[in-house]
This record gives C-alpha cells, sequence and structure tokens, in this order.
C-alpha cells in the first residue's frame, strides 16, 4: 500500500487537476516490469468467449474491463475495487439503469448475464451504496474523496436538494478541492468549464466569495467540509422509490441507516427506525412494514405502500435488507439449504457490518504479508491459519459482551420488594398506553409515614450504588476540569435534551395523527415542513458537539491531531447556518395558531391531540414543544455569555465564542417579540383546556399575567380558590370532583374600575385584601406576605394596563358569569353546584378522559403558592439536562440518573436515550440549600431539596455543575420579587 498512497490527489478529473498535476498521470495496476499487453494477455483464460465491459467512475473517468463470460457481479466489483486501490469497498457498488430506465444495484452473487441483458452496451458506475451516519468513521482519505465525488454527483444530479446558499457552500469546497486557493481567474475558468450545479450561474458569484474564504485548506480538509455539511441535509444518501399511500397520494420511499423515511414531494413526513419496524415484505405491487406491537408507541399494525410494479417492489426491498444488515446486524445470515423440488422466498444474501469490519482487518494483515513476497510456504500457512484467528477473535467479543451483560442487567433488572415502592407523585405511572392515573394525590404534604416518597420507585433502585460511586470518582478524576469544558458539555447535554423534545412532534405526533388520518392535508405540511429542517439541523448540531467533547475529553479513537479543548467554532459554524431557519421560526406563530383552529374544527385531531397528551413521552402540555426552537436560541445566548465571561479576551477560543454570541443575539432579537406572543398563546390555549365555564380565553389582546391559590372569605369561612389574572379580567375557580380533574369557573371580574387594598386589621385575617369590581366585592387570604404583595402587585399593574386599553378592547363578558357573581348568596350556590358537578362526573365517569395532573396550577394548588408569566419566561431560559447522583433515603448509597429541569419540574431517567421520565419531581413550594451537619453528607457539590418532610440529596458532577443548580433551582423556589415559599432559602 505505501506506493501507491496518495496517488489518487494526481487523477485528472472532468472537474480539473487535483494538487496541481499538470498531466494525467493516473493510477498503474501493473506490477513492476509488466506491459499492457502481457497484462491483457495474463487476465483471461486462453481463448474462452469473454464479456467486456465499460465501467464509469465517480470521476466520470470511464474503464473497460474484460471478464468470463459467466463471471458474477462480485468478480466485476473486486476487479473495479482493485484497479483503484480501494480499500473501505464495503460502502460501495455498481448501478446501472435497467429496461424501465430505473438505476439498480448490481448484485455480487448473480451472473452478469443474468442482471444486465446486454452487457456489451450497458454502462455501469461505480457509487457510493451505504452512506454513514458520520463519514468521519471513514478510516481512509481516498475513501472520503470518493464520497465528496458522490456528492458532486448528487448535486448536479439534483438528488441532493438543498437551498442555494448550502448549495453554493458546498461547490466553493469543491472548487478549494479541485484546484486549491481562491484564484479570480482561475476560478471563473473552472467553472466555466465544469459546472457543479443546475443553477451554477445564478450562484456563481456566492461560490466565488465562499471559495475565497477557504484559502489554506488542503484537499483532503476540503473533502471533510463537504462530508459535514452534506451529512446535515435530510436529502443525504437519499434515493427515492415512487410509491402511493392507501389514499392513493403520491409519496416516495427511501432507506437510510437509521431506517425507512416517507417523502412528500422533498418534504420527509415519517420515518420508521429499524427497532420499531418487526418484519419487511412486499407483495406483487404492495410493500409491506410490520411494526412491534409497543405498549407506549404510536404503531400497532401493518402498513402497506403501492408501487409501479412487483420488480420495483423488490429492487426496493433488496435495498431495505442491505441496509439494516449493513447498519444494524452483527453477523451475516448464512444461506438456508437449497430445497429439492420447490423453494420459496428469495435467495437473496447480505453483507453485515461486523462480517465487514473482520474482513477488512483480514485484508489488512494478507496484505502485510503477501506484499513483502514472502515464500509460497508462508503464504500457504496464513491463508489456512488466518480464518481460525478470525473466528477466535469473535469468540473474544462475543464472551466480553456476554460479561458485560451479567454484571450490567442486574442493575437495570430486578425483583419490586414491596407495593409501597411506586410512586406516587410522577404521573409516569400509567394504567394503560393511552390513559394516565388521574389521582395527583400530593405524598408531599402528608405527614411523615403517611405516603410514599414521590421518588421511590422501582426504577430508581440502590442496586449497584456502591460500584456507581467508585466509577463517578475514577470519571471525575479522568476528564477535564476547566471550566470551559463544563460549559461546553451543557451545550451537549440540553441539545440532547432538546433534540428529544423535538422528536415528541417530528417522530411521535406525526406517527399519531398519520395512524389515525387525523390532520388535514394543509396542516400536515405546514408543520411538519417547518420542524423537520429544524430538526435534521440539530441532529448534525449535535454529533459535531459530541464528536468536539469526546476529543476534549480524550475518549475520542478518531485519528485527528490538532487543538480540540474549545467549543467556540464549532458554535461559530453553527450559529451562522441558522441564519438560514429564520423563515422557519417565523412560522411558529402561524403553526401554532392553524393547529390550535384544527382541534377546534377537526374532531378526530382533537381527540388523537388529547389522547397524546397522555402518553408517556409527551410530558409536557403538546404545544409547549412547538415552542422549543425558538427558546433555545435564547439558551445558546445565555450560554455563550457565560463562556465569554469565563475567558479572558486573548484566549484562542474567545474571538469565536464572542462571533457566535454575535450571531445567535441577531437572531434572537429578531424572534423576541415572537416568542413573547407565542408563549402567552401557548399558556391561555393550556388554561383553556383546563377551565370548564369559560370560552374564547385566546381572545385577541388578552395576557396571562399570573395564576395561583388564595383562600376566599365567604360564610362558611375561608375557602381555598383558584385564580387567574389576565390583562382584562381575574378569574377564581374552585377545583371540581369531575373525572377530568379540571377547574371550573365560578366568577370572572373585569378590571376597569377595580380596586385593590389591603385588609388585614378590617378582618383580622392574615394576609387579606380586598378586591372591589363593578361586580361585587371579594376578600382573599394569601398563604403569606410575600404571595399577598404579589397579587397586589400585578393586580395594580393589570389594572393600570387595562385602563390605557379599554378603547381597544371590545371583549364581552360571559352574562351568566357576571349574573352568578352578582347573587349575594354566592356560596350557597357554589355548594349546590358543586353536588351536581358530583352526581353528573359519576355518571360520565367512563366516558371522559383522565386528564394530567402535573400542570403548574395543580401544583400551585397543592402547595399553596403561585407563578406569574414572568416567571414562566425564566423557568424557560434556566433549562439544564445532565447526570446527577441523587442519594437513597437511609442509605449510603447513590444512584446516577439523567435529569432534566424544566417548567419548574425535575424529570428523571435511566439514561440520555430513554424517551419517557420515570419520575417527575415539581419544584414549586421547595427549599434549596446545602446539606448540614445533621444530614451527615461528606461530598462536594451536593444540594438538597427539601418541602415539609421530605428531603432529596443530589450530587453534581463538578462546581460548575453544583453552581448552575445552585443559582437555577431556587428560580423555582425563591426569586426576589416573585418568591414562590413561604419559608427562606438557607444557604450552609
Amino acid at each position: 500500500m505505501s506506493e501507491i498512497e496518495g496517488t489518487y490527489r494526481s487523477l485528472q478529473t472532468p472537474a480539473g487537476t487535483r494538487l496541481g498535476a499538470q498531466y494525467n498521470t493516473g493510477i498503474s495496476t501493473l506490477e513492476p516490469g509488466q506491459s499492457l499487453s502481457s497484462a491483457m494477455g495474463a487476465g483471461g483464460k486462453g481463448h474462452n468467449k469473454s464479456l467486456q465491459i465499460r465501467v464509469q467512475g465517480l470521476d466520470d473517468a470511464q474503464e473497460f474491463y474484460e471478464l468470463e463470460s459467466k463471471a458474477d457481479g462480485q468478480t466485476l466489483s473486486s476487479e473495479v475495487f482493485r484497479r483503484i486501490n480501494l480499500i473501505e469497498s464495503d460502502y460501495f457498488g455498481l448501478e446501472f439503469q435497467n429496461l424501465q430506465m430505473n438505476w439498480v444495484w448490481m448484485e455480487p452473487t448473480k451472473l452478469i448475464v443474468k442482471q444486465v441483458r446486454r452487457p456489451m452496451n450497458t454502462l455501469l458506475r461505480l457509487s457510493v451504496k451505504f452512506f454513514p451516519p458520520d463519514p468521519g468513521q471513514l478510516q481512509e482519505e481516498f475513501t472520503r474523496y470518493l464520497f465528496s465525488l458522490q456528492i458532486k454527483r448528487d448535486l448536479m444530479e439534483g438528488r441532493l436538494n438543498c437551498t442555494e446558499n448550502t448549495a453554493a457552500l458546498l461547490a466553493s469546497h469543491l472548487v478549494q478541492s479541485e484546484i486549491g486557493d481562491y484564484d479570480d481567474i482561475a476560478d471563473r475558468e473552472f467553472l466555466k468549464i465544469n459546472k457543479l450545479l443546475p443553477y451554477q450561474e445564478r450562484v456563481q458569484e456566492k461560490i466565488l466569495e465562499l471559495h475565497r474564504r477557504h484559502i489554506g485548506q488542503t484537499p483532503a480538509e476540503s473533502d471533510f467540509q463537504v462530508l459535514e455539511i452534506a451529512r446535515k441535509l435530510e436529502m443525504y444518501g437519499v434515493r427515492f422509490h415512487p410509491a402511493a399511500d392507501r389514499e392513493g397520494t403520491k409519496i416516495n420511499l427511501a432507506v437510510a441507516h437509521m431506517g425507512l423515511q416517507v417523502f412528500q414531494g422533498h418534504t420527509k413526513i415519517n420515518t420508521f427506525n429499524w427497532s420499531k419496524i418487526r418484519k419487511l415484505s412486499f407483495k406483487r405491487k404492495l410493500f409491506l412494514i410490520k411494526l412491534h406491537p409497543e405498549v407506549h408507541g404510536p404503531h400497532q399494525d401493518t402498513l402497506e405502500f403501492l408501487m409501479g410494479s412487483r420488480d420495483q417492489c423488490k429492487i426496493f426491498w433488496k435495498n431495505c435488507v442491505e441496509h439494516h444488515s449493513f447498519f444494524r446486524l452483527f453477523d451475516q445470515p448464512q444461506p438456508k439449504s437449497k430445497a429439492i423440488f420447490f423453494s420459496r422466498g428469495s435467495s437473496f444474501r447480505y453483507r453485515c457490518t461486523a462480517v465487514i469490519i473482520s474482513t477488512w482487518v483480514g485484508n489488512i494483515l494478507f496484505n502485510m504479508v503477501f506484499q513483502k513476497k514472502c515464500s509460497n510456504i508462508v503464504s500457504v500457512v496464513v491463508m489456512l491459519v488466518f480464518p481460525a484467528l478470525i473466528y477466535f477473535y469473535i469468540i473474544i467479543i462475543i464472551t466480553m459482551v456476554l460479561t458485560v451483560l451479567t454484571l450490567v442487567l442486574p442493575f437495570f433488572f430486578h425483583p419490586i420488594d414491596s407495593a409501597t415502592d411506586i410512586p406516587q407523585l410522577s404521573p409516569f405511572n400509567t394504567k394503560g398506553p393511552l390513559c394516565l392515573s388521574p389521582s395527583f394525590q400530593m405524598s408531599t404534604l402528608s405527614l411523615p409515614g403517611q405516603a410514599p416518597s414521590p421518588l421511590q420507585s422501582p426504577f430508581l433502585n440502590e442496586v449497584g450504588t456502591a460500584r456507581l460511586e467508585e466509577d463517578e470518582e475514577g470519571r471525575r478524576k479522568r476528564y477535564p476540569t476547566d471550566k470551559a469544558y463544563f460549559i461546553a458539555k451543557e451545550i451537549l447535554t440540553t441539545e440532547r435534551t432538546y433534540l428529544k423534545d423535538l422528536e415528541v412532534i417530528t417522530v411521535w405526533f406525526r406517527s399519531a395523527v398519520i395512524k389515525e388520518n387525523a390532520m388535514p392535508e394543509g396542516l400536515m405540511t405546514l408543520l411538519f415542513s417547518n420542524i423537520d429542517p429544524i430538526y435534521e439541523f440539530h441532529r448534525g448540531f449535535l454529533k459535531e458537539i459530541d464528536q468536539r467533547l469526546a476529543l476534549w475529553e480524550g475518549r475520542s479513537n478518531a485519528h485527528v491531531k490538532g487543538d480540540y479543548q474549545r467549543i467556540g467554532d464549532v458554535m461559530l459554524r453553527n450559529m451562522c447556518a441558522l441564519k438560514e431557519f429564520i423563515g422557519y421560526l417565523q412560522k411558529h406563530d402561524e403553526v401554532l395558531t392553524e393547529l390550535e383552529k384544527a382541534t377546534k374544527r377537526v374532531k378526530k385531531l382533537e381527540t388523537v391531540y388529547k389522547e397524546f397528551e397522555l402518553q408517556k413521552v409527551c410530558y409536557l402540555p403538546l404545544n409547549t414543544f412547538l415552542l422549543k426552537p425558538i427558546q433555545r436560541l435564547m439558551h445558546y445566548k445565555l450560554i455563550l455569555e457565560r463562556l465569554c465571561k469565563h475567558y479572558a479576551p486573548q484566549h484562542r477560543d474567545f474571538d469565536d465564542c464572542e462571533e457566535a454570541l454575535k450571531e445567535v443575539a441577531e437572531i434572537a432579537a429578531q424572534l423576541q417579540s415572537s416568542l413573547i406572543r407565542l408563549e402567552n398563546f401557548q399558556k391561555l390555549t393550556e388554561l383553556q383546556r383546563d377551565l370548564i365555564g369559560i370560552e374564547n380565553l385566546t381572545a385577541p389582546g388578552r395576557e396571562f399575567i399570573r395564576e395561583g391559590c388564595l383562600y376566599k372569605l365567604t360564610k362558611k369561612g375561608l375557602q381555598q380558590r383558584m385564580f387567574f389574572l389576565f390583562s382584562d379580567m381575574l378569574l377564581y375557580t374552585s377545583k371540581g370532583v369531575t373525572a377530568t380533574n379540571q377547574f371550573k369557573v365560578h366568577g370572572q371580574l373585569p378590571l376597569h374600575g377595580m380596586i385593590v387594598e389591603e385588609s388585614e386589621n378590617e378582618w383580622s385575617v392574615p394576609h387579606c385584601f380586598t378586591i372591589y369590581s363593578a361586580q361585587r366585592t371579594i376578600v382573599v387570604a394569601a398563604s403569606s406576605k410575600v404571595e399577598m404583595n404579589k397579587w397586589i402587585e400585578d393586580l395594580n399593574m393589570a389594572i393600570d394596563m387595562s385602563k390605557k386599553c379599554q378603547e381597544k378592547s371590545d371583549l364581552v363578558l360571559d352574562p351568566s358569569l357576571c349574573d352568578r357573581s352578582n347573587r349575594s348568596s354566592d356560596e350557597v350556590s357554589l355548594e349546590q353546584e358543586s353536588e351536581d358537578d358530583m352526581n353528573s362526573s359519576r355518571c360520565s365517569l367512563d366516558k371522559q378522559s383522565h386528564h394530567r395532573a402535573n400542570t403548574t396550577m395543580h401544583v400551585c394548588w397543592h402547595r399553596n403558592t403561585s407563578v406569574s408569566m414572568s416567571d414562566h419566561s425564566l423557568a424557560v431560559e434556566n433549562q439544564l439536562s445532565g447526570y446527577l447522583l441523587r442519594k437513597f433515603k437511609n442509605s449510603n448509597g447513590w444512584q446516577k440518573l439523567w435529569v432534566v429541569f424544566t417548567n419548574f419540574c425535575l424529570f428523571f431517567y435511566k439514561t440520555h436515550q430513554d424517551d419517557f421520565p420515570l419520575a417527575s419531581l415539581p419544584l414549586l413550594g421547595y427549599t434549596v440549600s446545602t446539606p448540614g451537619e445533621s444530614d451527615s453528607i461528606h461530598k462536594e457539590y451536593v444540594f438538597k431539596l427539601q418541602f415539609k418532610s421530605h428531603v432529596y440529596f443530589f450530587r453534581a458532577e463538578s462546581e460548575y455543575t453544583f453552581e448552575r443548580y445552585e443559582k437555577t433551582l431556587p428560580s423555582t423556589a425563591t426569586r426576589g420579587r416573585s418568591m414562590l415559599l413561604s419559608a427562606p432559602v438557607v444557604y450552609h
């Protein structure tokens, strides 16, 4: 191999000469002293009939190959790979056009004459067959070069659909790879001769401008950049197979490394991961996908797609089988014994990655022996012994895997000792796939010993904790300790959670509406054409961040040298790329509005929507996930601000971080007003579903201000009520006994003309104040002085806003509510209504769906507190994700859990790969502190959460992470003016 390494860079291609070669040197496949005529004569077997086949390479050069007439596809492929010295050949294949002018892959095991009707007149071409999700795993520079040529071909043929800016960027790297650094005359001459894009003339100046930025970039680096950009595109490696669904809608099917994809036009509308697919088959023109019946999944049936012919079905089926085996299997399937008389099923066989890796390693060792021209005896011995070594190697690997499983499985699976281990607080223990327990018993409010802890779960156990603690200590010593590393790691961990949140829409909700055919086609296109490109971009961004952190930690096996203990260059590159998605983000307002209208208009969609919100994977209100893309921009801005603050101006990463901050700040500023509007609309729609007795809560101009629990003074004394303050009115409600666990509206007071005064002395009730409205006067009491001040301040602010906007407001109150508020015996009527509600609910209990009970209003109700819109906005900014160690009660053991903090709540997972949380802990009302002496905890980076008798200890992995939780969690518990606790937060 050493004699020919790198010679491919001198290939004269139709696109130009690489590395400045002045003429076509090519790659010689002749042995020293061998002539062309002798080589051609030595390859044959006398005067037997032969096939002369023409093959076009990825550089568009054509070569002729002379083979025996009974040669199979593998023989031709091997000869092609040998002639160009291609080592990682398993990613490639030969394709040709059949009679229907469709490109099909040559099968290695079949004779060429049985696949190609006229081999002499047919042009075969070398192409990339399997596109890995990360081209960085390709070992050979030559392989990456061929991949870049494939990207170039796909761009020109229109297969790699992307924006003009992205296409121009790819073309600029291709130009840099072919002719080197920018030269205006040379560039224009090159682009005049070589066409890289169908619309090249239109973007030529953009290509030249981008090429000017690549000065000093080597061809290998340019190839790498081409692959890095291409792999993030939705159409990377996609080959369309036309089909139609059951309704006759024209679609395109494709297969990729992760599974099967469904496209409508160039928009991906569905993805079926390999893990979700049970069986693939075809019957005549029907292509069938049989899915696993999952308890919590959205699929439970067989999907059918109609294709043009049986041959097209079989071609696509073969592609699927090959991709599945290549990317998923670890052993090569053995052919079945051939039937004597009849055979059933296809004899099609394929290779898997494990065998490919073993073969690749074997080829290297084989070449090491035979390129040294060793004796025939040694060669024979190696050929006999080497297969035994390979099998021995496989046995060792299997033994190691079994040993690891033996050690790890007890940690995940263990017997449950008692029924009291089942958590009461977590809403994720369900009775069925579409049903959540409606009982939000709030065990955290009970006396000690009366109720189990909300985090006592069979999933959160003490098994293996000693080993976890030792591993954690070792990991702390091995990994970097620089604060910049942990800031970069926060980007990685929160990006993982963000991508999972996007999958709730792009994968889970899409599957639910497609299965029931519940969403109008126009809304389907609007929703997923906006969210899918964003999801695909962040998938690539997450991989890039993960790779950089791997290099930073020193846990990567990549053969790449350089200074990778920085993150600014990655952030700058991707923050610049985010500008292309501003148009998509600006449409989220329209998406949210149209989705809300459709749920009111289409009954089936409303049903699917409500049932999906009860799925374990939808751990927040569904429309909350649609806000995540814009909110994520704010997260990037805050994290980059912390990074710039940490770095000194002369630090090598400072400039990139500062530029990245400017880029994302510019985008965030453009979308800030849209985010405020969307967050308000999302909150109003959430309340509309939770409240009974109020219509049109999402009226234009209405803004949500505060929600919380107050005690209303009645003839029977103080009665607990839930209050909701808006920019034009104040609602008060009571929690009904209906099966939906919703709140029933009992009073609606307009803000116009309202007056609020403190009245503790008048009524001798602590923290009491009086609200005077046009309809009536009510007296309410808060749980603390702080709570009373917050309500009075927000009420007065809202009243002032209402005065200014009164002439613009044209809202009409519900007459029935106004009449009800005018009654002097208000609470008497409420008692009667409550009894009616109870009777009606008992009759309709089976007809109503269970309602999610961990929303903010329910937590406020049970914890006697309140939350404002500013608190909601701050909670969005202060989201955290990552691993924490949780201490077990009455034990010294610690368990490692993946924890997500969002929407005033901690969600607990086994690992970051889980689709849904195992338990949750709402933090409204909890105090945050460090352990005291009485807690007997002598570990660093430990913080304590406490509400009455419920106490939890969590340990962070670093001082930075500890400080982030220490500063962020009090924003949920106590924070300046919006402090949500009557008890103070104590820091030791």
